[in-house]
């Protein structure tokens, strides 16, 4: 029998695969070419099929290094698993110590600005560079009412983990493109999370948003927070969807507060996905940020 034809989608998805062996599963990354190596860290409900052309733009020169938290992407997904913040950090960490990675620059998208900024402070000597798009690495000073809404009891588990509302209504909604993402994208992102049990981390994900200063996940941020400041060795780049509904302007704002040394470019027209809505301009400014080109 004639084998059925690979997805569209893994057109532009064309890396090999590694892996990290943990004690509950293992960590899936991408690790294309050499050089100073740039990490990339996802957030929810992507994974690194987000970094796919950042991954291509870079590894001609640099070792481009992208990782798919525990539970999403072409990682595990174990049962019984602590899918929080803290135990994505520590994976994080483990995989940045185990490919040696030095003189790193980071790039960090949604939860991949606490995930990566948490790993990078607790490894900063292996660091150089931090670029964050779209993201928070403190409190969340608000929760938008889509979010909430995706963490009702019972409801928010069956449309999340059962009916993948999540998901779905992010390549919809996380761009500012009319229609949404083009097809094949749509469907690349999507393509991990396809049945109940592959979108636990999803769900999770959003359960660990905190509301109370009593939470671990509240406290991990708060200490994220409070070591910003400290890191006036770094370079530092801020690109911005000015679109977002989740991560608005005011995270930005944010940040700015603790970096005001930081290079800030916003594009007006993206959404949360400023990697998708401004592909070409945010490779660009990458590119420069790390010295491929001159500005």
């Amino acid at each position: 029998m004639p084998q059925s034809p690979s997805p569209a989608w893994k057109s532009e998805y064309p890396f090999a695969s590694n892996f990290l062996q943990t004690e509950r599963g293992r960590v899936h990354y991408l690790d294309e070419g050499s050089g100073e190596p740039v990490v990339m860290v996802h957030g929810n409900p992507t994974w690194s099929f987000y970094y796919r052309r950042l991954v291509k733009a870079l590894s001609p020169s640099h070792r481009a290094i992208a990782v798919d938290h525990m539970g999403c992407g072409l990682s595990d997904k174990p049962d019984d698993y602590p899918y929080t913040l803290d135990q994505h950090i520590e994976n994080l960490s483990a995989l940045i110590k185990s490919l040696d990675v030095r003189n790193a620059t980071l790039i960090a998208h949604d939860w991949g600005g606490a995930i990566g900024m948490g790993a990078l402070l607790e490894n900063r000597e292996r660091f150089q560079r931090i670029v964050l798009c779209n993201t928070a690495a403190f409190p969340p000073p608000y929760i938008p009412w889509r979010i909430r809404a995706c963490r009702l009891p019972i409801f928010g588990k069956l449309g999340v983990q059962g009916l993948n509302l999540f998901a779905r209504a992010a390549v919809t909604m996380a761009t500012s493109r009319p229609g949404g993402l083009e097809k094949n994208t749509a469907a690349g992102l999507l393509a991990p999370y396809d049945d109940w049990g592959n979108r636990k981390a999803i769900y999770a994900f959003v359960k660990d948003i905190p509301t109370r200063e009593s939470q671990a996940t509240w406290q991990t941020l708060s200490r994220i927070e409070s070591q910003l400041k400290d890191l006036p060795e770094m370079k530092k780049l801020l690109l911005w969807g000015m679109k977002d509904w989740c991560f608005r302007p005011e995270c930005l704002e944010r940040f700015i507060q603790h970096w005001p040394e930081a290079r800030v470019q916003a594009f007006e027209s993206a959404g949360h996905y400023v990697i998708e809505d401004a592909s070409d301009e945010v490779i660009e400014e990458v590119k420069q940020f790390v010295g491929l080109t001159s500005s």
